[in-house]
């Protein structure tokens, strides 16, 4: 996949490329309704594997680092403005949008701590791939994803702990050591796995996203699994506080773009990066540091975003489209 940014003209992606896209993005979400779906019908079997989560996620992370090169992050250098109005929209709206919402349905606080940490997470790697196809700025995508991720080990704990701690007691040192141990170590280590032996990575980025999103399939499964017995119950408020949570941040993250005077497509990145979550880390972590009950908000957007941003980029496409004609 080629990457542009705003003052790049833009060739157009090719059929392939965009099927190859199109066809991620939409085929993910229906994998991981499935592994969550087996998650619920095998809980017994799938519950004995939750020790795997955190070692999973670190998996996922590594596999992020290695699709990463250190010119991806000269963007934060030569626009830096962008970027850091990116994050600052990235970890300043959706905490507080997943507060708004867990207090507009009086969620409670299992389900209440699993929504503000989806929203206190960085920003999901799929929000890549859903820039590409609404046609945003993709390399903006991939610098604020990279940054906001970087800084997870200071932001989600300190975000979680304010927004959180007077529900449920937060342990934030033993979250940040968690992040650093999930999250920052396994980026770097792609990172330097990918600066010493390119030729020997780039031969396995075509299979990436498909091995990560296996991963990120079990996750789910066993995330499910500890709380099967709480899904009937829960399912409908939780799905309807993802909607409304992911809605809000797509929305908010572009008008945010376009109020501080972006252009349009990196205020679709903005609306993009501000609305798709980390939510696979936002499960394991409630699951590790809450109850099982609290990563159901995750696991339930990690199906949800992908749905819906590929329906975003649908819109700006079409848009784009009778804007030409």
């Amino acid at each position: 996949m080629s990457v542009v940014d705003e003052h790049t003209p833009a060739t157009g992606p090719t059929a392939a490329e965009d099927a190859s896209a199109l066809r991620a993005v939409t085929i993910f979400p229906v994998l991981v309704l499935l592994a969550g779906l087996a998650g619920w019908l095998f809980a017994g079997p799938i519950s004995t594997q939750v020790g795997l989560i955190t070692p999973l996620l670190g998996v996922i992370m590594f596999g992020m680092g290695l699709t990463l090169t250190l010119p991806d992050f000269r963007l934060v250098v030569a626009r830096p403005l962008p970027v850091l109005l990116g994050v600052v929209a990235q970890y300043g709206i959706m905490p507080l949008l997943g507060l708004a919402v867990a207090t507009l349905l009086r969620l409670p606080p299992e389900l209440a701590v699993g929504v503000i940490l989806v929203g206190c997470v960085p920003g999901g790697t799929a929000s890549n791939v859903v820039s590409y196809l609404a046609r945003a700025d993709v390399a903006l995508s991939v610098a604020m994803t990279s940054v906001s991720t970087l800084l997870a080990p200071i932001m989600t704990p300190l975000l979680t702990l304010w927004l959180v701690g007077e529900r449920l007691p937060v342990d934030g040192v033993g979250m940040a050591l968690a992040i650093v141990q999930i999250v920052l170590v396994p980026v770097l280590l792609g990172l330097v796995v990918r600066a010493f032996l390119p030729s020997l990575v780039r031969r396995f980025l075509p299979a990436l996203p498909w091995f990560s999103v296996a991963v990120i399939c079990i996750v789910v499964a066993i995330v499910v699994s500890l709380s099967a017995d709480k899904i009937v119950e829960a399912g409908l408020v939780v799905l309807l506080a993802v909607i409304l949570h992911n809605g809000l941040g797509l929305a908010l993250g572009y008008a945010f773009g376009r109020v501080t005077g972006q252009g349009e497509r990196s205020a679709r990145t903005m609306a993009i990066e501000v609305g798709m979550q980390n939510s696979g880390l936002a499960a394991g972590l409630a699951a590790q540091f809450f109850t099982p009950v609290a990563g159901l908000p995750g696991a339930v957007f990690s199906v949800w975003h992908n749905l819906s941003g590929a329906v975003l980029a649908g819109y700006f496409r079409r848009r784009d489209a009778r804007g030409q004609g």
